[in-house]
């Protein structure tokens, strides 16, 4: 739930930041907090900087680009489509690890795997509405996004059997820092309005809090319990969409949200 709470807040303030900044501006004010709220933890840690020291930064330098591409792809999103139809594209992120798993960490890609694949982005389809609803650019940007998370997930599982949770997250926030100070010099770095500074920092915390929380939960219950939770961000996001954005409660959202999630409980349960 504090994971869910997370995410919620993160789409809620980056709405009210995109108003004002890009989506670099955003990440770089984001990627300044995170670095120094890691830095406070890292020094009460019983290894301390120490830990920092690792063999692996061009593979840490990589799960950075790639998670900072999909996450700019997602805040774009969030200013342009429904937050619930964002949501259930995200929801493909498990699928996309199954399918790419194979590729990247050696995993079999059984008949089995390949079809609950498949019935995820019948779901993706159903939310999308291709034919009935234009699809536009924050659809394609969602769901990129959640290609992103998952080539993200998939790096992180590789580089945690070495390194800690904290130096992850820490080469993640300074890195990510780095892109968006470069990406946002040419325009000019803008000092944010007072009323934007809640928000921000409110981001800073958030980009951090859901990856612990989420960690930490999968420490204390199966994965097969935890990751169908994450559903409960669909009803919620589209409930602080209908009340803050005046967006439409869609059926097909639910019914593909749906569609989406039996996928992923039967990737989750079907092993082979």
């Amino acid at each position: 739930m504090g994971t869910v709470l997370s995410f919620t807040l993160m789409a809620v303030a980056g709405r009210a930041i995109l108003s004002d900044l890009n989506t670099f501006e955003l990440m770089l004010y984001r990627s300044v907090i995170g670095v120094m709220i890691v830095s406070f933890f890292l020094g009460r840690s019983t290894r301390g900087f120490s830990q920092l020291k690792t063999p692996r930064l061009k593979q840490h330098l990589l799960r950075s680009a790639v998670h900072y591409t999909g996450q700019n792809l997602w805040f774009f999103a969030i200013a342009t489509i429904p937050l619930a139809q964002l949501i259930a594209l995200e929801f493909t992120n498990p699928l996309w690890v199954a399918l790419l798993a194979p590729l990247l960490l050696g995993e079999t890609l059984t008949r089995n795997k390949l079809l609950i694949v498949l019935l995820g982005f019948v779901g993706v389809m159903i939310v999308a509405r291709p034919g009935v609803e234009p699809i536009n650019l924050g659809h394609v940007a969602g769901f990129i996004s959640a290609m992103g998370f998952a080539l993200t997930n998939i790096m992180t599982r590789k580089l945690t059997r070495h390194d800690s949770v904290l130096t992850v997250l820490f080469w993640m926030t300074l890195t990510q820092a780095i892109f968006s100070l470069v990406l946002s010099l040419p325009n000019g770095i803008p000092w944010p309005d007072t009323s934007l500074w809640p928000w921000i920092i409110i981001m800073g915390i958030t980009g951090l809090s859901a990856h612990f929380c989420l960690s930490q939960a999968l420490t204390l219950a199966p994965a097969t319990i935890v990751a169908p939770m994450d559903f409960i961000r669909l009803p919620i996001s589209a409930m602080v969409g209908m009340l803050l954005y005046q967006e439409p409660l869609l059926v097909t959202v639910f019914i593909g949200g749906g569609v989406i999630l039996l996928a992923n409980y039967l990737n989750l349960r079907i092993k082979s």
